[in-house]
């Protein structure tokens, strides 16, 4: 297989879902009956009058529409659900959203289907987290297509070995005024990630490493419902004290926002979270995961600065085992902790009792 045309094939398919177009996710070796047409949910156009009998659908959506056939399951599984008449597309838009539950708490009755390739439905639920829509779609095949993509198809896309750097500048900032900014760019992927680098790069000493994903929210507009932004300030300035000791250190900005799950999609999660639901239970509520980002492409990013070992700020221990698995030599875990807020202070506590931060 050609690597780049199938990637670009992923890429393509990103973009169509973004618009509300129709795609076709069949499996490799192209068996048609095991394909889908799949229309999203949250933003597809069609034709009037088209209608679908079968939603593809997260198991956390179908568990909140009582399935009793499902018992253990992972939230973003896929489901196939059958209603007791065919979904229109407003039906399959008002069905996705979770945040519509408490306008519309009857619905159904409904029963799951099997899966004709559960490796294909579960490319369809990945394409819908990387397009940053709703992981739920109507199964139309009487709409248009505007791409068809197969597993293999989403692997090449998500080849690390693609990312590559674009160019590096001077940048001083607030913390440490000679910083260096180097831009990373992949293949067919529209993010574009960066390292900031502080202090001299000696490769005869260990970096002080500090993984941030990007939050609009956090970051930029001073958000109190988490720590983003002062933890990113404070890694800053502490990679700058490090510098001032004949050290240095790297923050690596990943356009990862909501933990991999996107903007749109991450505030979607405030709003249930305003209906009471944690972090984690408003991210699983929606079908997606509460962690969702992509380690091997800060490890790709180390690797091309020619950095083998670091150490790490984080109070994720978790974090420091993903890098782990990709390669990454974390020989120290440098902690992270900075005090809470009224409204950051249930965040902080799900992060320690449900995902393993260490806070203290």
């Amino acid at each position: 297989m050609n690597s780049p045309v199938a990637a670009r094939r992923t890429a393509q398919a990103l973009d169509a879902l973004r618009h509300g177009w129709a795609i076709r996710v069949e499996p490799d070796d192209g068996d048609p009956a095991r394909a889908f047409d799949l229309l999203p949910a949250e933003t597809g156009f069609a034709q009037p009058g088209l209608y679908g009998a079968r939603m593809l659908i997260s198991a956390a959506r179908a568990a909140t529409l009582k399935l009793a056939n499902l018992r253990e399951f992972s939230p973003e599984a896929p489901v196939l659900i059958r209603g007791h008449e065919p979904f229109s597309l407003a039906a399959a838009r008002d069905l996705a959203d979770p945040a519509r539950d408490l306008d519309s708490p009857l619905r159904g009755p409904f029963r799951a289907d099997p899966l004709p390739d559960p490796l294909v439905a579960a490319t369809a639920m990945e394409l819908a987290r990387l397009a940053g829509i709703l992981p739920a779609y109507l199964v139309a095949s009487g709409s248009e297509v505007a791409v068809t993509v197969t597993p293999s198809d989403l692997a090449a896309f998500r080849d690390p070995v693609a990312l590559t750097i674009q160019t590096r500048a001077r940048l001083p900032v607030a913390a440490a005024q000679d910083a260096q900014i180097i831009a990373f760019r992949a293949r067919d992927d529209l993010r574009e990630h960066v390292a900031l680098i502080i202090g001299d790069q000696d490769h005869d000493k260990i970096p002080l490493v500090r993984l941030h994903s990007e939050c609009l929210t956090g970051d930029i507009l001073g958000s109190l419902k988490c720590d983003c932004g002062p933890q990113l300030d404070a890694a800053l300035r502490s990679m700058a004290d490090e510098a001032a000791h004949g050290g240095w250190g790297i923050l690596l900005y990943l356009r990862q926002e909501g933990r991999g799950i996107g903007l749109i999609n991450k505030l979607r999660a405030y709003q249930l979270q305003d209906q009471g639901f944690d972090t984690v239970d408003a991210n699983e509520r929606l079908g997606l995961p509460s962690e969702a980002r992509d380690f091997p492409v800060a490890a790709r990013m180390l690797d091309l600065l020619g950095v083998g070992k670091v150490r790490l700020m984080t109070n994720n221990p978790a974090k420091v085992t993903a890098l782990k698995a990709v390669g990454v030599d974390v020989v120290e875990r440098v902690p992270h902790q900075l005090p809470s807020n009224p409204h950051n202070h249930r965040y902080l506590e799900t992060k320690r009792d449900r995902t393993g931060h260490i806070l203290r």
